[in-house]
Formats: structure tokens, C-alpha cells, sequence
């Protein structure tokens, strides 16, 4: 079993119970995930395109997103061109996107970051990484708030 709140450097985030969009079309990966996330105290909520996560940014509020890239309908570059877009409707243009994608090719992290992505995680998943990857990224957006 992970210690969680051992993964943390920063005991402040492990107290900020974060709510993180994860975006994902794979069934399986949704549970992984939402596992880790949840055992971690945090809340979450899934969307399975690009599309369905635009309607939740929309509507509620999130502290950070977990976007898989290559989904049916829209995937998660052209879902954060538009998150970042002043003109659309998302609550907070600015939330932190860390990408997850299997995709471990040269030039795939920087393709995420160009489309606006703060972060890049590869699959699988390693809790380890993720939190520290959470916990940079929230880190940055509490100083930029401050």
C-alpha cells in the first residue's frame, strides 16, 4: 500500500483537498486513476473526452486536470486550446493540465506543452510521479495567486 501523505514534500498540499478533473476514455485507466487520486483524499471526477471535460470545466470548479491526449470526439490538445482560450466558457482558463499519454516519442511532451499543457505524465502511472508532478503544479499556482 502507498503512503500518500508521504509522497508529499509539502505538508500544506497534502492538507488542501484538492479536486482533480481526470480525463480519460479507457475504463480501466479511469479506475486506476481515480484510485490513486482517491486514496490520496482528494476528489474527483471523470470525463471521457475532451468534450465532456469542457462541459465540466464549465460547471464546476477543479484545481487541476488529468488530460489523456488521444480520445474519440476530442482529445485532450485541442481540449486544452480551448481551455486556455479567454473566450471559452471554462471557469478557470488558467487550471493547470498535467497530459497522460503512453505516447513516449521525441516531441510529444513539447507538442503538449505548446497546446498549453503545464505538465506530462507517460502511462502507466506511477503514484509517485503524479504526486509530485500534483504537487508542483499546485505549488506553482499558489505563488501565482499569492
Amino acid at each position: 500500500m502507498i503512503q500518500t501523505e508521504r509522497l508529499f514534500n509539502n505538508q500544506e498540499i497534502w492538507q488542501n483537498k484538492l479536486k482533480i478533473l481526470i480525463v480519460e476514455d479507457n475504463l480501466i485507466n479511469q479506475k486506476i486513476i481515480q484510485k490513486i487520486i482517491t486514496k490520496a483524499g482528494f476528489g474527483c471526477s471523470i470525463a471521457s473526452n475532451g468534450k465532456e471535460a469542457l462541459k465540466a470545466l464549465e460547471n464546476d470548479d477543479y484545481d487541476i486536470v488529468l488530460m489523456d491526449i488521444q480520445m474519440p470526439e476530442m482529445d485532450g490538445i485541442e481540449a486544452t486550446r480551448i481551455i486556455r482560450n479567454p473566450a471559452s466558457n471554462v471557469k478557470n482558463h488558467a487550471i493547470p493540465i498535467i497530459a497522460m499519454t503512453a505516447h513516449a516519442m521525441k516531441g510529444d511532451r513539447e507538442m503538449c506543452i505548446a497546446a498549453g499543457m503545464n505538465d506530462y505524465a507517460s502511462k502507466p502511472i506511477q503514484p509517485q510521479e503524479l504526486f509530485k508532478k500534483l504537487e508542483k503544479q499546485i505549488s506553482l499556482n499558489n505563488k501565482t495567486i499569492e
